[in-house]
């Protein structure tokens, strides 16, 4: 029996949701860490208030009225939207006052955005085409944005000839994540999520190349450097 482009499409989408979870879940240990020692540390919540914004979306854009046939979109950032609000829930009870303010006022600041975007949205645009493109703009600029983010740690990377701050397996994961999600934007063409994931295929392989050059010439991590790789990593792990 042979499989159509859509049941490929479908399988593909599947095994993307799979990597995606694990890009998502990749956070649990700093979190852990944090309510094991009831203090964010030198943590940051910046990291996971823009992935709050990035899932809300492409939740939306993958909702029947815009993009339809784009349930496992829907699932998987669901998901992940779920993931980064416990995490924040963690840095509001264990965070400074400073950190609470902050996640409150940018939370509210995120819920009026994608409000604005659904009106006009919803309000302007009449058609699954015009719809899907108007959506699809401002996710390809949040993913992009989102894959952009290990940037800093490459150029770091570069300059110190050392990968430890850059984990191997958060490298290659967020490669095959990209490649997945453009393999299946091209079964059936989809330009916002070619462009967000294509982007995130090219960073990831990237990376993986400056792992290759770099790992030789690395030193064995120290217990006082531990902490600051975790917080570079925080990162990576949106």
């Amino acid at each position: 029996m042979t499989l159509d482009n859509m049941q490929i499409r479908t399988i593909v989408g599947i095994i993307g949701n799979v990597i995606s979870f694990v890009l998502f879940i990749s956070p649990a240990p700093t979190i852990w860490r944090i309510f094991k020692n009831k203090s964010v540390e030198e943590f940051l919540p910046d990291p996971y208030i823009a992935c709050v914004l990035n899932c809300l979306l492409w939740i939306f854009y993958g909702l029947p009225f815009n993009h339809p046939n784009s349930t496992l979109v829907v699932t998987i950032n669901g998901t992940g939207l779920v993931l980064e609000l416990i995490y924040l829930t963690i840095f509001l009870i264990y965070g400074k006052s400073s950190h609470r303010k902050k996640i409150t006022l940018f939370l509210l600041g995120e819920i009026v955005f994608v409000g604005i975007v659904a009106g006009i949205d919803l309000g302007v645009f009449h058609t699954h085409k015009s719809r899907s493109t108007f959506v699809g703009a401002f996710c390809v600029v949040f993913g992009v944005a989102m894959y952009a983010s290990p940037l800093t740690i490459m150029w770091k990377v570069i300059k110190t000839k050392s990968v430890e701050f850059m984990p191997f397996p958060l490298s290659l994961a967020a490669f095959l994540n990209g490649c997945c999600w453009t393999t299946y934007a091209l079964l059936k063409f989809d330009f916002a999520i070619l462009i967000a994931n294509g982007t995130g295929a090219v960073l990831g392989l990237i990376q993986l190349i400056l792992y290759a050059c770099y790992w030789g010439t690395t030193p064995k991590k120290s217990k006082t450097t531990a902490a600051a790789a975790d917080a570079e990593v925080q990162l990576q792990n949106v």
